[in-house]
């Protein structure tokens, strides 16, 4: 028999969801609604899941966000004698 390929989706509740990520039900629809992470309605009455694996997905590029912008901030603060090595360093460490 051919493997299903859904069948290792977990589908998590919006509050569970929510509870993952540390916001408020509300903030997990609205970024269902943005499309940042995949959610479905299910059943019926048909009730929204979020996958598991979207969730991960997201905190992954939330953190690959921070690390860019603690490198941009890193390189506003650099002074370009500090670049070259030459003249007064601004920063010493």
């Amino acid at each position: 028999m051919p493997e299903i390929p859904t069948a290792e989706v977990r589908l998590l509740a919006p509050a569970q969801a929510a509870e993952i990520l540390g916001v408020s039900v509300d903030e997990v629809m609205n970024l269902v609604q943005r499309g940042e992470v995949r959610g479905v309605r299910v059943g019926s009455p048909a009730r929204w899941r979020i996958e598991e694996a979207s969730i991960a997905e997201y905190l992954d590029a939330q953190a690959e966000i921070a690390r860019r912008m603690a490198l941009w901030n890193e390189s506003q603060e650099a002074s370009f004698p500090e670049l070259w090595g030459t003249g007064r360093i601004r920063h010493g460490d």
